[in-house]
C-alpha cells in the first residue's frame, strides 16, 4: 500500500499496478509468491531499493527501465535507456505483417529495430521467415540481438546490420517493416516525463515528424522484391501525409491503413 499511496500522491498513473510490479522485481517474486509469503519480513536493503525506485519513477523514470523488462506479443524483452519501450499499439503492425506472410517463406527487413521487438516477434510467430534487423545505434542493435536470442535461440535465420536507414543495406526483401521516429521535434519537450526519458534519437522525426517517412517512401521500393510490402507504424495524425508521400513517389500501390485499439490510425501498408 505504501508504494501505491506514494505514487498516487505524486499523480502517477497506474500507481497500483506499478507498485506491484516494482515489488515483484525488488523481491524477485511472482505475484502468486508474494501473496503466499505476505507475512515474510522484508529486509532493510529491499525496503531501501524499493523506496529509491519509487523516487525514480516519481521523477519520470519508466518502470520498464528499472525492471529492464517489457512484455510485447506475449514475449519478454529487455529494455534500457538505449531503446524505446515497446508499446501495445505496435502489436497491430506485427500482427498485420504476420497476416501478410501467411506461412510463406519470406525475407523481412526490420529497419529502426530498437529493442528488436518487431523482428523477433515476427520470427517467433512465423515458420519460414528470414529476418534482418537494422539500426543506426550499435547499443540498440546489441539489445535487439540479445532479445532475439532470448526468445528464439536459433540465429541461423537472422542477421544484424548497423546502418543509418538504407545506407548499409545491400539485399532485397519481401517485406520492409519499420516503426521509425515520428514525433515532431518541437513536441518532444511537451511529452510526459516518462516518454522524455526514452532515447530522443528514437523519438525525433524532424521538424514535421515526417523525416523518416520521406526516406522510407523514397528508398524502400529499391530494396523490395516485386510485389513486396512496406509496412510502417505512424503517429495518430499522420495518415494522410504519409499516404501522400507514397503516392507522390509513384512506386507504391494498394496502399491501406489500419487503426489501433483506441481507434487511431496506426499503421500504413503499401505494395510495390
Amino acid at each position: 500500500m505504501y508504494g501505491k499511496n506514494l505514487l498516487t500522491a505524486n499523480n502517477i498513473e497506474d500507481a497500483n499496478l506499478i507498485s506491484k510490479l516494482l515489488a515483484e522485481f525488488i523481491l524477485n517474486m511472482s505475484k502468486a509468491q508474494i501473496l503466499v509469503n505476505d507475512k515474510k519480513e522484508i529486509s532493510e536493503d529491499e525496503k531501501t531499493r524499493y523506496y529509491l525506485a519509487l523516487i525514480e519513477i516519481i521523477q519520470g523514470m519508466p518502470i520498464q527501465y528499472i525492471t529492464n523488462n517489457q512484455e510485447f506479443m506475449k514475449l519478454n524483452f529487455y529494455v534500457d535507456k538505449d531503446v524505446l519501450i515497446p508499446q501495445p499499439d505496435t502489436e497491430i503492425l506485427v500482427e498485420e505483417v504476420i497476416n501478410i506472410i501467411n506461412d510463406t517463406s519470406v525475407k523481412v527487413l526490420d529497419i529502426c529495430t530498437g529493442s528488436g521487438c518487431i523482428g523477433t516477434s515476427i520470427a517467433k510467430y512465423t515458420k519460414n521467415t528470414t529476418i534482418t534487423m537494422s539500426d543506426i545505434s550499435s547499443r540498440a542493435l546489441n539489445i535487439a540481438k540479445s532479445n532475439y536470442i532470448k526468445n528464439i535461440e536459433d540465429t541461423s535465420k537472422v542477421q544484424f546490420i548497423q546502418s543509418d536507414m538504407f545506407k548499409n543495406i545491400k539485399e532485397k526483401y519481401d517485406i520492409i517493416v519499420s516503426n521509425p521516429p515520428y514525433i515532431e521535434s518541437k513536441e518532444i519537450n511537451k511529452l510526459e516525463k516518462q516518454v522524455q526519458n526514452e532515447p530522443h534519437i528514437a523519438l525525433d522525426g524532424g521538424e514535421d515528424g515526417l523525416q523518416f517517412y520521406r526516406k522510407l517512401a523514397n528508398e524502400a521500393h529499391k530494396f523490395l522484391n516485386e510485389n513486396g510490402y512496406l509496412c510502417m507504424e505512424i503517429g495518430y495524425n499522420q495518415k494522410q501525409a504519409v499516404i501522400q508521400l507514397l503516392k507522390e513517389n509513384k512506386n507504391y500501390k494498394e496502399i491501406y491503413s489500419k487503426k489501433d485499439l483506441s481507434g487511431n490510425d496506426r499503421i500504413i501498408i503499401a505494395k510495390v
